[in-house]
């Protein structure tokens, strides 16, 4: 009989111990687990949020047309874009540590008790350095505590949020939002709206606060709280949405911080919508047949103008139309080339998934984005809703 082949031993990895082990748990420690890959990806988006961050400021001291051919005057805007977003008293601190890096090492001499020539080095660089630090430090300390009052923020704006769509007769609702930073300037809801006469209505509600983070999740608070209070009023949708409006104008900073909004009311048994696009993306209305019509009827943004009078529109649903509700954090979404994802894309995600259940559309719509974007940070917030008729 032939000799059966042998089997070569199998190689098992030496174990590491003693300080390599430690070393692992070190580097998984501040890593938190991510490959090099990843950490540098996590840098970038870092370093790019950065950047516009300062940008922004040394961009609005020095005209366009200067700081781009003089380097000198870019390089002390940015410094100062940088100094201003910190205390005087850490000011002092930085500019004494960074100081103390530039200035270089040196010594003296002196006679000592015995007659001996003594000589003493001074080394500025520690002493720099540990200035640095300590500014580094003070600014952790205060993203601590931000970060927390951010997070307790957060669980509250997701109490406010709805967590899970109603159940409204004769349509299916899926909805998502993602903020582009802790808390979000989006606002979604859908809920029962009682009438004079007992008849059953739903208001649909997708807004978006100008601007973002903490003012604008404010604002969303606000713009909740109307909303809801105000719908417990009988009055038509156009009166509904003119109270929010004389309401937003006392808290909109003469416009600046305006909302827009697409709200709407359904009628399960007409299967019909009457709504009003307050300023807001238009939403798309994929009608079973394939035609798309766009809800363009309304008027201004709230906060802007009072009084003003907003127009209504009407649209009544069909067995397996589709209607797509976002801000405009979802078509500005961009890539890496500063490329935007779109209308034109989004309508072509809709129009392939359309056949298919609210949440489906809705999670093939926020892949889409993803896989458009990439590693790109996202800059706005973004938030959907596919509605779809039974």
């Amino acid at each position: 009989m032939p000799a059966s082949p042998q089997t070569a031993p199998t190689q098992v990895p030496p174990k590491r111990t003693g300080i390599f082990v430690e070393l692992d748990k070190f580097w998984n420690r501040v890593t938190e687990g991510l490959q090099l890959n990843q950490l540098w990806s996590q840098f970038k988006s870092d370093a790019r949020a950065s950047y516009r961050l300062y940008s922004r400021d040394f961009q609005a001291h020095t005209p366009e047309r200067n700081w781009r051919h003089n380097f000198l005057r870019t390089f002390q805007e940015f410094c100062w874009a940088i100094l201003e977003k910190l205390s005087p008293a850490r000011r002092v601190l930085l500019l004494a540590g960074v100081l103390l890096l530039i200035i270089p090492g040196g010594g003296f001499s002196y006679h000592g008790k015995n007659g001996a020539v003594e000589v003493a080095e001074l080394d500025f660089h520690f002493s720099g350095g540990v200035l640095i630090f300590v500014v580094l430090m003070l600014e952790v300390a205060d993203r601590v505590v931000m970060k927390r009052d951010l997070e307790i923020a957060r669980d509250i704006q997701t109490w406010l949020l709805p967590a899970a769509p109603p159940q409204v007769p004769g349509l299916v609702v899926a909805f998502a939002t993602r903020p582009a930073n802790t808390v979000a300037g989006d606002y979604y809801d859908v809920f029962r709206r009682p009438t004079a006469t007992g008849e059953e209505r739903f208001l649909l509600a997708v807004a978006d606060v100008a601007g973002k983070s903490i003012p604008a999740a404010l604002l969303m608070a606000t713009f909740q709280a109307s909303l809801r209070t105000l719908s417990v009023t009988p009055c038509s949708l156009a009166e509904l949405v003119s109270g929010m409006n004389q309401y937003a104008c006392t808290n909109s900073q003469s416009g600046l911080r305006f909302t827009t909004a697409l709200i709407g009311e359904f009628d399960p048994l007409s299967r019909s919508l009457i709504y009003i696009n307050a300023g807001h993306n238009t939403p798309m209305l994929r009608r079973k047949n394939g035609a798309v019509e766009r809800l363009t009827l309304g008027g201004l943004p709230l906060g802007i103008q009072t009084p003003h009078d907003y127009e209504t529109g009407t649209a009544v649903l069909g067995s397996g139309d589709v209607l797509v509700i976002f801000t405009d954090g979802l078509p500005e979404a961009e890539n890496e080339h500063s490329e935007e994802y779109g209308e034109t894309r989004l309508q072509i995600v809709l129009n392939a998934t359309a056949a298919q259940a609210p949440g489906e559309i809705l999670r093939q719509i926020m892949r889409d984005v993803d896989a458009f974007v990439a590693t790109t940070p996202q800059h706005d917030d973004i938030t959907c809703m596919v509605v779809k008729v039974t």
